[in-house]
């Protein structure tokens, strides 16, 4: 049931539940079914962005599901080649034609790019700041920023952020930025959970799944649940779909939650790309 999900509060008065979908990697021509199945199984939190190019599979699945449009929570991020105002603009009103709706529930920086656009971000999060204030965007946050890039933002502009998604898993814990976070009452969103499957085959977590009844990745992911991370797991198959759903009937005791995160590497375990030398925009 979707009401066995926890919802997080955040800093601008609404919720978020915990546990969501997500749809990056997902072909835009397998978009609707992906997202039709995980709503049959109980998902009402959805994670796009406008790079994933799928953003209409998601919209058309949301209208196929015959609920409410308030019954979802979407997520949307800006392209990395629409920083500048009016481009942002403009691809914000793409993104709310492909969901199809008048609102999205959050919409993020999706990087902060610091060497494109003269490192200016925040003329990109005043713009945001435009789709929260006219409602278009109920609650806005950002991806990918560091204690610095956050820093900017409190001097040079006038909402915080409600969230900022960021690479978390067993092998890169990210305490510090957590904490961070947590000390400016953004709500941690952890993207590539499972560390791309890395941490599925890790011999402490494989035992912990054993002595549980759980799979793997049922473990990881109740890790970050008790932790007080929002994640989004992806997969391409119903029963996995299913499998990440149900994570809410057990609990990781302190030995076995202090023994997966004592697997941090650090920016050794990172899968993805660093923040601070992430520059990459679409050639148009």
């Amino acid at each position: 049931m979707a009401s066995a999900v926890p919802d997080i509060s955040l800093n601008d008065g609404r919720t978020i539940p915990q546990l969501g979908f997500g749809v990056f990697q997902v072909p835009p021509a397998e978009t609707q079914a992906a997202v039709e199945t995980a709503i049959e199984i109980g998902y009402r939190h959805i994670d796009t962005a406008q790079m994933y190019g799928n953003e209409h599979g998601v919209g058309a699945a949301l209208a196929a599901s015959g609920r409410s449009r308030d019954e979802f929570f979407v997520t949307s991020k800006l392209n990395n080649g629409a920083h500048r105002p009016d481009d942002a603009r403009r691809e914000f009103d793409a993104t709310l034609k492909a969901l199809g709706s008048d609102y999205v529930d959050l919409f993020l920086i999706h990087w902060p790019l610091p060497g494109r656009y003269d490192g200016d971000f925040v003329q990109t999060w005043r713009t945001l700041e435009e789709f929260y204030r006219d409602g278009r965007a109920r609650s806005i946050g950002v991806s990918n920023f560091t204690q610095h890039h956050l820093g900017r933002l409190f001097a040079e502009s006038t909402v915080r952020p409600a969230v900022n998604q960021i690479e978390i898993h067993p092998y890169l814990t990210n305490d510090e930025l957590r904490a961070y976070n947590g000390e400016h009452q953004i709500a941690n969103e952890a993207y590539s959970p499972i560390a791309q499957g890395a941490v599925l085959d890790d011999p402490a977590i494989v035992e912990i799944a054993r002595q549980a009844g759980k799979t793997p990745a049922q473990v990881v992911l109740r890790w970050h649940i008790q932790r007080g991370d929002i994640v989004f797991p992806k997969s391409s198959t119903a029963e996995r779909v299913r499998e990440n759903f149900e994570i809410f009937d057990f609990a990781l005791d302190g030995g076995a939650m202090g023994t997966i995160t004592a697997l941090n590497r650090g920016e050794r375990g990172r899968t993805g790309a660093n923040p601070d030398t992430m520059n990459w925009v679409p050639e148009n």
